[in-house]
C-alpha cells in the first residue's frame, strides 16, 4: 500500500449524518471478490432507485474522480464490516472529512490507506455550504494535518499513530515491524533476566523447566 503526505483531489459534500457500513456497502453485494472492485456497490441504495437507475440528485452520481467526501457526524458507525472501506477506496475516495466516525471504521480506514479527518461539527457545516452542490478542488496535508479547499484553511484531529501509517503506506504488521530492532532487544534482554519463564528451555540454557528436564 503506497503512503501519501498530500492529497489533491475534487471534494464533493454529502449532507447525512449517521451514514453507516450497511449503507456503505450493503451485505448482499459482499459476496462479490474484492478482485472486481467494489467501487459501484458503493452506497449503493443511496445512489440507484430500485430498478438499477442512477438517483441524479445524489452527489457521487454527479461527479467524476472524487476523492475527497465531506459529511455528516457517526460516518461508519454500525457493523465493523472492512468492506465499507474497500467500497470507498475502489470508488477512488482517498479522505473522509466528518465530525466523528466510528471506531472500527476509522481504524480499518487508516489501514487501507483512507484518512478519517476529524473536524469540529460547525467547521464540517461551512464545508458542507461551501460546497453546496457542485465539486471543488481541495488539498489535504498530514504534515500539518489542515484541510484546504478555496479560501478555507480548516484543521483536522488525527491519531499521531495513524499519521504515521498513512504517510507511510503502513497497516497494524507494519507498524508492528517498525519496531522490528527494539522488540528483539526486548526479547533477548527479557530471557536473560526472566529465563526460567522462557519456554522449550533446553539443558545449557543455563536454566531447566520440568518440561526439559523430561526430555533428557
Amino acid at each position: 500500500m503506497a503512503g501519501w503526505t498530500r492529497l489533491q483531489g475534487q471534494a464533493v459534500a454529502l449532507p447525512v449524518e449517521n451514514i453507516d457500513t450497511d449503507q456503505l456497502i450493503p451485505a448482499r453485494f459482499m459476496a462479490t471478490p474484492r478482485s472486481q472492485g467494489y467501487g459501484r456497490s458503493l452506497l449503493h441504495d443511496m445512489r440507484f432507485d430500485a430498478d438499477g437507475t442512477p438517483i441524479a440528485a445524489m452527489p457521487l452520481n454527479r461527479h467524476a474522480d472524487v476523492a475527497i467526501l465531506v459529511t455528516r457526524r457517526n460516518f461508519g458507525g454500525g457493523s465493523s464490516r472492512e468492506a465499507a472501506v474497500y467500497a470507498l477506496a475502489d470508488f477512488g475516495i482517498r479522505a473522509v472529512v466528518a465530525p466523528s466516525f466510528g471506531d472500527i471504521f476509522a481504524a480499518n480506514a487508516v489501514n487501507n490507506g483512507l484518512l478519517p479527518a476529524r473536524v469540529h461539527e460547525r467547521e464540517a457545516e461551512a464545508l458542507i455550504a461551501q460546497l453546496g452542490e457542485a465539486a471543488q478542488p481541495a488539498t489535504i496535508d498530514l504534515a500539518t494535518c489542515e484541510i484546504a479547499v478555496g479560501p478555507a484553511r480548516i484543521a483536522f484531529t488525527l491519531d499521531p499513530v495513524w499519521r504515521t501509517k498513512l504517510i507511510n503506506g503502513w497497516d497494524d504488521i507494519d507498524l508492528t515491524a517498525s519496531h522490528g530492532d527494539a522488540i528483539a532487544s526486548f526479547r533477548a534482554a527479557r530471557r536473560r533476566q526472566a529465563g526460567w519463564t522462557w519456554p522449550g528451555a533446553w539443558p545449557g540454557d543455563g536454566f531447566e523447566t520440568g518440561a526439559s528436564k523430561r526430555r533428557r
